[in-house]
């Protein structure tokens, strides 16, 4: 079986520049989602935000349904946030010809309604436009100087677009997992989709580490693939020309790196080149994600963060606001100016 192991994917912007805790409190790690479109007020399913502190998001969704005394399945949410945190989210209980419950009395010291609306289809993973972030980095102790240097690369030109540590388990354990089960080893379906996502996600991050380390990550190669900046939607070019460039800078639009599964490359020349190269280095993973049926997509190479701001409040602690789109990390933030 492959060795893989999580290894310290390249910077963008220099080694960082300090260290420092996150996560010392709750409430120095405050994460609130922002939905893809407008709850319509009508409908059998009651779409709840709450704000939660010290509670994941299954256990939350679990007490949902006990409380409204409906099945596990007609409770859904759009995202898992992170438990050591303060995070706002959204859920959804289907009601059909059923009055709403007194929200408050589900209301507990960890948990808070803040508002509930109806609408007329469930909740779906992923429809999300973003989430909104604002975090406390405390102890913090370093360079000040190119930390605010870095913070001011990443607001004029974007972060690598990296998957965060937590995909992957401790010391990768998702992706040894996956490849454990690829062999024969059973997992059920919760696992399952984990050790997926963790073996796309660890392919991915190799070829975009490729590209940071030869400063393409940001760049037009031949063959690209390019995604729009808050899309989905792609759009392919043998040979980038002005307006791709100008597109480039203005980060309207962005490189990508491959999600491996079945069908077509949808690259080419060089990308294509740079990517199978990577590809080639881990068959058992290559070979796992298509033998389970997963189909191939692309991901951005980069990211915008949007109204990112900081202070330092003393001389040892750094708060910083950002908002990121779905499926981008916090903590491919706080990599490129503290050592994690």
């Amino acid at each position: 079986m492959q060795n893989i192991e999580i290894p310290v994917w390249p910077y963008v912007y220099g080694s960082p520049s300090g260290q420092g805790k996150i996560r010392s409190y709750p409430e120095d790690f405050i994460v609130k989602e922002i939905l893809a479109f407008e709850p319509s007020s009508t409908g059998e399913h009651v779409f709840l935000q709450i704000e939660k502190t010290g509670e994941n998001t299954d256990y939350v969704a679990r007490q949902l349904a006990r409380f409204a005394n409906v099945r596990q399945r007609d409770v859904s949410f759009a995202g898992l946030k992170d438990r050591h945190a303060v995070t706002t989210q959204w859920f959804s209980v289907w009601l059909p010809g059923k009055a709403d419950p007194d929200w408050t009395q589900f209301e507990t010291d960890s948990m808070k309604v803040l508002q509930s609306v109806r609408h007329a289809r469930k909740l779906k993973r992923g429809v999300l436009s973003g989430n909104s972030f604002k975090l406390i980095i405390r102890d913090w102790q370093g360079d000040k100087d190119k930390t605010i240097q870095q913070l001011e690369g990443m607001k004029a030109n974007g972060i690598a677009n990296y998957y965060g540590s937590q995909r992957f388990g401790n010391q990768g354990q998702n992706v040894k997992k996956g490849l454990a089960m690829f062999k024969g080893e059973k997992a059920g379906r919760e696992q399952r989709s984990l050790y997926l996502s963790a073996a796309r996600s660890y392919l991915f991050n190799q070829i975009l580490a490729c590209r940071v380390a030869s400063q393409t990550w940001n760049q037009p190669v031949a063959g690209e693939t390019y995604m729009f900046d808050l899309s989905h939607s792609c759009f392919k070019s043998e040979q980038p020309d002005a307006e791709i460039i100008r597109r480039l800078e203005a980060k309207e639009i962005h490189p990508t790196g491959v999600l491996w599964g079945r069908g077509e490359a949808g690259v080419s020349l060089d990308v294509l080149n740079i990517e199978q190269g990577i590809i080639d280095a881990y068959p058992d993973l290559v070979q796992g994600l298509i033998d389970c049926a997963v189909d191939k997509d692309r991901r951005a190479l980069r990211v915008n963060v949007q109204d990112l701001n900081w202070q330092f409040v003393d001389d040892t602690t750094l708060e910083l606001g950002f908002t990121l789109p779905a499926g981008s990390y916090a903590t491919s933030v706080l990599r490129e100016i503290i050592e994690l």
